[in-house]
């Protein structure tokens, strides 16, 4: 069979170029432990949390194991390298991992990070102020922050840049899958369980640049505008005798108690009580104003400082070489599970549905009837409370003086 020189060129170049994988960690193996290094210099040891190697106390399949905080008020540390850096190109920039918060979550991170480093990087040292290049994940702190982390570096302002609008999170006890996506066309999307909560350009949704426009350094408003709605009625003259009425005026209903005595009590006086033909201080009713020209608004012209940058999402651009979790929790009980960066959503999502998804009915199903085993007990012993609450001699402890 014979092809054309054409033919071959243009299968050739329709080829989808394969993904790349970056990262993918699933715990499943004792040997995560020499993948992954604990901090041990950030802070001192006794606020130092340690990592369990578990399954949690529900789940859909008791071998398939995360990491998980063990210690209640504690700061938890810990890193692991990439399998090969991954360098902002022309191609998107995918992390994924899942989470569950076992303890009721009040107060803690579950975050993840991306960052640089390379040979240089301090995995005992690594911590709160370790450099990062993407910080992304749920943080929950009392009932009114809960959301989602967005936050991208930008080395041109070098900050570190929060989403503008805040990110959902979810809350209960049972695993989430949450999925950042940072594309080459300056674009990011969230998923959590592999649905769309947050897209949109980082122009938009970034302090990235300055703004495209500011107000003109060389307007103001003129002398004579008029920006008064009203004014009062030059017509409506004070009403003759209007000062002249009192706020408040003696109660005409009282009278003098029977035992009131004059030399004693001294002279009565009825108490006051509000006018109601009092209508306060006078001022002419308002009318509109003829004049009026509206809310003078400052003419805007181009900044010239604006200067669109198509590297925004190059967040990467010399390489970023591991992910770790720094967090503070309160209360401890959060796993974490099925980590993976590449290039590719599409491989993403493979990877999830081998994984979250596999599994989440089934955790889903222990989980419910944990609660249901827990609340059986919890009643049981309510109505042990109060049988023997019923039995108890109350006239024995009343002594014989009643």
């Amino acid at each position: 069979m014979k092809f054309s020189l054409f033919a071959v060129v243009a299968a050739t170049c329709a080829a989808p170029t394969a993904a790349e994988f970056f990262l993918k960690e699933q715990f499943n193996d004792d040997g995560w432990t020499s993948r992954w290094t604990e901090s041990s210099t950030w802070k001192p040891k006794a606020e130092m949390g340690t990592w369990k190697h578990t399954a949690g106390q529900w789940y859909g399949d008791e071998n398939d194991k995360g990491i998980q905080t063990s210690e209640d008020a504690r700061f938890y540390g810990i890193s692991a390298p990439l399998d090969k850096p991954f360098v902002s190109g022309d191609k998107p920039l995918v992390i994924q991992y899942s989470v569950k918060h076992e303890q009721n979550l009040d107060c803690g991170g579950a975050y993840i990070k991306l960052l640089p480093g390379g040979d240089k990087f301090d995995s005992a040292g690594f911590g709160g102020d370790t450099p990062y290049a993407i910080m992304f994940g749920p943080d929950v702190c009392g009932t009114s922050n809960k959301k989602t982390h967005v936050i991208i570096h930008y080395d041109k302002k070098d900050d570190n840049l929060l989403i503008k609008r805040e990110v959902g999170t979810e809350t209960d006890d049972l695993t989430h899958l949450y999925s950042f996506v940072l594309s080459p066309d300056n674009t990011f999307q969230v998923y959590i369980d592999g649905k769309s909560v947050k897209k949109g350009s980082l122009e938009e949704h970034f302090d990235f640049l300055p703004a495209k426009e500011i107000k003109d350094p060389d307007a103001s408003k003129p002398a004579d505008w008029v920006d008064e709605a009203q004014i009062p009625d030059p017509e409506d003259v004070k009403p003759e005798g209007y000062d002249d009425i009192p706020e408040e005026l003696p109660d005409p209903d009282a009278s003098k108690p029977d035992d009131w005595d004059d030399e004693d009590d001294g002279e009565w006086e009825a108490p006051m009580i509000d006018n109601p033909e009092y209508m306060g201080p006078w001022s002419p009713k308002m009318i509109d104003n003829p004049d009026y020209k509206g809310p003078w608004e400052h003419p805007k012209i181009s900044n010239p400082e604006y200067e669109y940058d198509a590297d925004m999402y190059k967040v990467c651009k010399d390489g970023c070489t591991h992910v770790g979790f720094e967090i503070w929790q309160v209360k401890t009980g959060t796993l974490f599970d099925d980590i993976i960066v590449t290039d590719s959503y599409e491989e993403a999502e493979a990877f999830a549905a081998e994984t979250f998804f596999k599994k989440k009915d089934g955790e889903k199903t222990m989980y419910d009837e944990a609660m249901e085993k827990q609340q059986a007990e919890d009643e049981a012993m309510d109505d042990d409370y109060m049988g023997e609450m019923g039995d108890f001699d109350m006239d024995g402890m009343m002594g014989d003086e009643f």
